[in-house]
């Protein structure tokens, strides 16, 4: 970054600003794009490693930067058409590559925030959303900043690496504000409060309860954990285990079907196949470990 904006001061007020320098200034754009995504991401995914594949996002910078090395010192000061078409198409490049990296990156954030919008986030993984957030509206003004030099004469080169200046300041501050320079993608590896809470949301908001066939294998495939995983975690956060837990929900759910007057007409054993019991007996037996009493008693006295 201290090299683009030292580039920029000196095309400013410089003279005969040699085309390596200008063009070398340029390929670090190139660079800037594939950095930051590969930080979005390490950023936002445990464990994260940057395939080899990525690498190859580099090529760009890689041509314009070795090119740059062979300009002639009056290329730029050609009446060529040609050749100002050429310089000029590489410079929009340029700047398209940046906003496209740009944009990616944000819908990375986006699809992180659609994918923790009905979880309990913690207070690092609700820091690094706000950090990355700051980071791209940082860029984005970066990107207009410069951008508009090249659309609009009368705003001065100059005001692109004051801009840039400014928010790198401002990046800066923010950045030891969250506190995020301490932390990284692992904030966002699944812990067991998160795993409990995708269970409640199957098991109860769906309603999968209801369903007989629902069973402790099933329900760990669903969150994609072992069997041993999934009831350690239920162990821990409800207090009891996968039967239990499962049963006070049918076992509520039974309590509401038992006094309500239009089921007045069911049979006790119809009500204990509808709330997910496979059998009249463990119905039974559940009702009253719960209830300490009957489901017959207890339509009875309600």
């Amino acid at each position: 970054m201290a090299f683009r904006v030292g580039k920029s001061v000196l095309l400013n007020f410089g003279k005969n600003l040699e085309p390596t320098f200008i063009f070398v200034g340029l390929a670090f754009i190139l660079l800037i794009g594939p950095l930051l995504r590969w930080y979005i991401l390490a950023m936002t995914k445990p464990s994260f490693k940057i395939p080899k594949s990525y690498y190859l996002e580099l090529v760009p910078f890689a041509i314009i930067f070795i090119v740059s090395f062979f300009l002639q010192k009056n290329v730029l000061n050609t009446n060529n058409k040609q050749t100002i078409i050429f310089f000029g198409s590489v410079i929009i490049f340029i700047y398209l590559h940046f906003a496209f990296y740009i944009f990616i990156s944000f819908k990375t954030i986006q699809k992180l925030k659609r994918a923790l919008n009905n979880t309990l986030q913690t207070k690092s993984q609700k820091a690094i959303i706000s950090w990355l957030s700051i980071l791209i509206v940082g860029f984005v003004i970066i990107w207009i900043s410069y951008f508009s030099n090249i659309i609009e004469d009368t705003i001065p080169y100059i005001v692109g690496p004051i801009m840039y200046s400014l928010v790198v300041y401002i990046l800066s501050y923010k950045i030891y504000q969250l506190k995020t320079s301490e932390i990284d993608g692992e904030a966002f590896k699944a812990n067991d409060s998160i795993l409990f809470q995708e269970i409640k949301t199957a098991l109860i908001e769906n309603k999968l309860y209801l369903n007989a066939e629902t069973s402790l294998i099933s329900v760990s495939k669903l969150i994609g954990k072992s069997t041993q995983k999934t009831s350690a975690i239920i162990n821990q956060y409800a207090k009891q285990n996968f039967n239990d837990f499962i049963n006070y929900y049918r076992i509520e759910e039974a309590k509401k079907l038992l006094i309500t007057e239009e089921n007045s007409k069911y049979t006790i054993s119809s009500i204990a196949f509808d709330v997910g019991f496979n059998s009249l007996s463990s119905f039974n037996s559940a009702f009253k470990k719960f209830e300490n009493t009957t489901p017959s008693i207890y339509r009875k006295n309600n």
